[in-house]
């Protein structure tokens, strides 16, 4: 559905000097630095899949989904989506697919969104049937009935983005790029949001490239994920083997011991980093998947334990520690 090969924008910047002065040396001699927000990217997404496309602040990530929606023009290479180019912006591509930036706004604030669906419906030509049978099943879905004759400017940010999503797939979009769509939300609502995607991707099939830098809508939504740092990709594959990519697929191991005469404050263990809580007197050794087993027999015989449990690694760590190799 989604074909990149080698796709390239760099944007360049005037560098302008401080003062009075540094602006008068730039009408005679200017600076330019040259930035490339996507740099050699490759990749291909199948149709109906639900990929996490992940970087820090500044990676390029909206950058591509831009490139790939046709709203800029990659500096080199290709892209193709669902057979179309999208820097050609053909009526017939535009039809087919849907971009949703969390930061943005496409209904119109002093409207009540209900109008702003009617107005889309008349750009996309859709019959009436069609959209009534688009709108009701969408709408129950978000659970948002209530709220299409309110205006747009007094819904809450988690309403808003709820009528922003049934905007963009009103026209029954084969391909949707999310942008930050859970930024700012609150817990209900990410949930509510995250429930809605996952039920209507497996149920239409519809291809979703999701940009997120909350782990917790890339691990409930996402089994395959692109990251990039600094315009480059750096990994693409499945999202449980992204710790073995990191260099690193590690465990925590946090216990507390029985008696606390039975380990002393400075106990460190042989095969990983070794912290202590001041407060409850709780250990925590971070080690290698390989010697979790010897580190649980070294922590049992060196005394009695009250709890002890192991637990992977937050992915929002294994995501820092590749962009930290990577630099």
């Amino acid at each position: 559905m989604i074909e990149v090969e080698h796709l390239t924008r760099i944007f360049r910047t005037y560098k302008k000097q401080p003062g009075f002065w540094g602006g008068l040396k730039g009408l005679v001699r200017r600076e330019f630095v040259d930035t490339a927000a996507a740099s050699d990217i490759s990749f291909s997404i199948r149709e109906g899949e639900f990929v996490g496309f992940l970087g820090p602040n500044g990676a390029g990530k909206t950058t591509t989904l831009k490139m790939l929606s046709g709203l800029i023009y990659p500096t080199s290479g290709t892209a193709r989506v669902a057979g179309f180019d999208p820097t050609r912006r053909e009526n017939e591509y535009r039809r087919i697919f849907a971009l949703v930036l969390g930061q943005k706004n496409q209904l119109w604030w002093d409207l009540p969104a209900i109008e702003s669906f009617q107005l889309l419906r008349h750009i996309y030509g859709l019959s009436a049937a069609a959209y009534r049978e688009t709108l009701d099943e969408l709408v129950v879905l978000l659970g948002v009935s209530e709220k299409l004759n309110v205006m747009v400017r007094e819904l809450s940010l988690g309403e808003r983005m709820k009528m922003e999503l049934i905007a963009a797939l009103l026209h029954r979009p084969r391909v949707l790029f999310l942008d930050e769509p859970t930024i700012g939300l609150d817990v209900i609502s990410q949930k509510a949001v995250r429930s809605f995607l996952r039920d209507y991707n497996r149920k239409h099939r519809v291809t979703i490239l999701l940009t997120s830098h909350y782990m917790a809508d890339i691990k409930e939504l996402c089994e395959r994920v692109v990251v990039i740092h600094k315009g480059k990709k750096i990994y693409d594959g499945a999202l449980d083997r992204l710790d073995q990519n990191s260099g690193s697929r590690k465990k925590i191991i946090r216990f507390i011991p029985q008696d606390a005469a039975s380990f002393a404050e400075n106990w460190q263990s042989s095969f990983g980093e070794t912290k202590r809580d001041a407060e409850d007197g709780r250990f925590t050794v971070r080690v290698n998947g390989e010697n979790v087993v010897a580190v649980s027999q070294e922590i049992l015989t060196s005394g009695p334990v009250a709890d002890i449990t192991i637990e992977d690694v937050p992915l929002e760590d294994v995501i820092a520690e590749l962009f930290a190799n990577q630099s």
